[in-house]
């Protein structure tokens, strides 16, 4: 077999654009893997709040689903092309502001609606160039997850425990299928990753899907397994790379980072594409802060078992910020880098 079976690591098996349903196709992530479940969106308004609430997880899928959304708002314009393009813009406007902290977000939906406008003040499509578009990141995605991966399993040893946080990215089940191609036998630890559990549900069953060993932890576990030598390195993707070598990653990665770094143990982030050309520093990175509701009930969701006395407050900050120092390597489809050298990314040959 040439491709890693686990289903989350290729975005056409878990959100497309159904042109017979007019609406936007994704895998509820919330439900997954207890249930595969797909969710039709067929408006806009659906598009953002499965984003905002969780029924889409993960950077590059909430982005690309964006994306589609944006082709979907582009398929019923006003004949007018000034209100068409004024509609085009505030749709685009509602996606960006769902999910503040990622940045492929901030990428996909502004080109796609660079795209859209161009065939609309051409003449053109608009709903069709923005698809077009939106359907070749995805596939552009898949390819960097893949050639990250592989750059990644290089840093994979024999016999490894690898701590892992939140969600088993493409990146990540493409670096353990190599490895084991490789005939490198490694276990995975995950946290079970509070409030939504991504690490117990959607890592676990990637792992189990490329029958690759898992053990689940608490979120408070690592640091005392790292102190008694039971993992041996922490590698987690990131929702956003600066410049200068931070990342942010899903809230308890920096509890994580502090604590290999602390014990010796190397940290290695899958960076995908690279940074962010627009974000300099970890001090540029807005960090989504969601309701406290969340942390108050299994999974996140409200109406589902209450974990949490009534009459209480809470804080969820869903990211935090890694600095460089903590960071051994970042890994991209270019290779390997330094965190302090990152941007010279750019200026790397594709790999």
């Amino acid at each position: 077999m040439n491709t890693p079976p686990a289903l989350l690591a290729d975005r056409f098996k878990t959100l497309r654009y159904d042109e017979t349903e007019q609406a936007v196709i994704v895998l509820d992530r919330r439900k997954y893997p207890f249930q595969t479940e797909y969710v039709t969106l067929p408006t806009l308004e659906a598009v953002a709040q499965a984003i905002e609430d969780m029924t889409v997880q993960g950077g590059p899928p909430l982005a690309y689903v964006a994306g589609l959304g944006l082709a979907l708002a582009a398929r019923d314009l006003p004949g007018d092309m000034a209100q068409a393009a004024a509609c085009l813009e505030q749709a685009a406007q509602r996606l960006l502001v769902t999910r503040p902290t990622a940045d492929d977000l901030k990428a996909v939906v502004p080109a796609a609606l660079e795209r859209a406008l161009a065939a609309l003040h051409q003449g053109g499509d608009p709903h069709q160039a923005a698809l077009t578009y939106v359907n070749g990141e995805i596939r552009r995605g898949n390819e960097v997850s893949r050639l990250c991966g592989q750059h990644a399993a290089r840093l994979v040893s024999d016999g490894d425990r690898i701590l892992t946080h939140c969600i088993a990215g493409a990146a990540l089940c493409w670096m353990l299928w190599t490895a084991k191609q490789q005939g490198k036998t490694v276990t995975l630890i995950g946290c079970e990753t509070r409030p939504y559990f991504q690490g117990a549900r959607l890592t676990a069953a990637s792992a189990r899907e490329m029958d690759i060993e898992f053990k689940l932890i608490t979120d408070g576990m690592s640091a005392h397994l790292m102190s008694v030598g039971q993992i041996d390195k922490f590698i987690c993707a990131a929702d956003r790379v600066t410049l200068d070598g931070h990342i942010t990653n899903k809230i308890g990665t920096l509890t994580h980072a502090i604590a290999a770094h602390h014990f010796g143990k190397p940290f290695y982030v899958l960076g995908y594409d690279g940074p962010d050309p627009a974000t300099e520093t970890g001090a540029d990175i807005p960090i989504e802060e969601r309701s406290p509701d969340e942390i108050f009930y299994a999974r996140g969701e409200t109406g589902t078992v209450r974990t949490a006395i009534h009459g209480i407050g809470g804080y969820y900050p869903a990211f935090d910020i890694t600095p460089p120092h903590l960071i051994s390597a970042i890994v991209t489809d270019r290779g390997i880098f330094a965190p302090h050298a990152v941007r010279e990314y750019f200026n790397a040959p594709v790999a």
